[in-house]
């Protein structure tokens, strides 16, 4: 038995922000920021969308690739660092129920940047069990979380949502993954708020996301390469024989130091950074979706997705693609 992805779907937001446009308000320039990060534009989540809102748009694309009906759901997994609501409800439930999916259960995963890879993992060890699709979804608003006054953060982030369907299968295609995680290199990224007491005992108020920039970038580069040769020797494959590697879109010039370190060709890589920006759990989803539905993902191709983020939590999957149908459409059409 196993599990195959049948379905992927994606929504950025209609509004996008140039580099020009951050370079107004702060000391940089569009040229030091694409040369630093590979980055021209990102979308920014509207005043009336949400992650849960864009999390519905990706997931009902997903379901129509599918050819699937809410109902047929059992799952809705959503990854996301930037829920709705700080505790609860999850956003999962939001969206089940704004999809329709009145016979499935909901749960968020927080595995910030890596939230997809987790996610897709936790889906397909329950479809396996309970043989019914699964909705899993990797969405952020982290425009909403980051201060627009440090340039060393919010020059990196943009919104959205991506999703992908998981269903049984009795002649599934390869699929293994690797989950893991280094709690040593929490303080690289944090985000201030929550319970954890502060020095007067009272627990510390909501902050902007603060992220130690070369540690990070130092870490990520060592993590895809490690995922990606640990996941092509599990599969009896190497590296070279990829057809596409979908690695987290955190910074361009990490997707590049990790091509030249595994001595591959950098069109190896599927990159939409340039026009989305850092989409964190959004990532992977949105660029797997944005390949399926431009041709560049076909039948038969074996991909590695793999994704860090922080925690420090890093893993991936390497399979073998069994295809997602349905035509390519606009994700605007579909606005409000």
């Amino acid at each position: 038995m196993g599990a195959r992805i049948t379905g992927t779907g994606s929504w950025l937001p209609a509004r996008t922000v140039s580099n020009d446009e951050i370079a107004a308000t702060l000391d940089t320039s569009d040229e030091w920021i694409f040369s630093h990060t590979g980055i021209k534009t990102r979308h920014i989540a509207g005043p009336d969308e949400s992650t849960a809102s864009m999390s519905a748009e990706a997931g009902r694309a997903a379901l129509a690739a599918a050819g699937l009906k809410p109902e047929d759901v059992g799952m809705v997994v959503v990854a996301t660092s930037t829920p709705d609501y700080a505790t609860f409800p999850s956003t999962a439930c939001m969206v089940q129920n704004a999809l329709g999916c009145r016979n499935a259960g909901a749960f968020d995963i927080q595995a910030a940047c890596a939230g997809f890879i987790y996610a897709l993992e936790a889906a397909r060890g329950l479809v396996e069990l309970s043989r019914r699709p699964a909705l899993v979804i990797g969405a952020e608003t982290l425009s909403r979380i980051v201060d627009w006054k440090d340039r060393g953060t919010c020059i990196l982030f943009g919104d959205g949502a991506g999703a992908a369907v998981v269903e049984y299968s009795e002649s599934p295609s390869l699929w293994l993954s690797t989950l893991r995680a280094d709690g040593s290199g929490a303080p690289y990224i944090v985000r201030e708020g929550g319970t954890r007491p502060g020095p007067d005992g009272k627990p510390l108020p909501a902050a902007p996301l603060a992220m130690k920039g070369r540690n990070v970038y130092n870490f990520a580069i060592k993590a895809l390469e490690d995922v990606t040769r640990s996941l092509c020797a599990a599969a009896g494959t190497a590296p070279a024989e990829l057809d596409c590697i979908f690695a987290h879109q955190a910074n361009g010039r990490i997707i590049e130091a990790v091509a030249r370190r595994m001595d591959l060709p950098l069109g190896k890589f599927y990159l939409n950074i340039a026009s989305t920006g850092n989409t964190s759990a959004a990532s992977i989803p949105v660029a797997l979706d944005q390949a399926a539905r431009g041709g560049a993902l076909r039948d038969g191709m074996r991909i590695v997705l793999c994704g860090f983020g922080a925690g420090l939590t890093f893993g991936g999957t390497i399979m073998d693609w069994p295809g997602a149908s349905g035509g390519v459409r606009d994700n605007r059409d579909t606005a409000k």
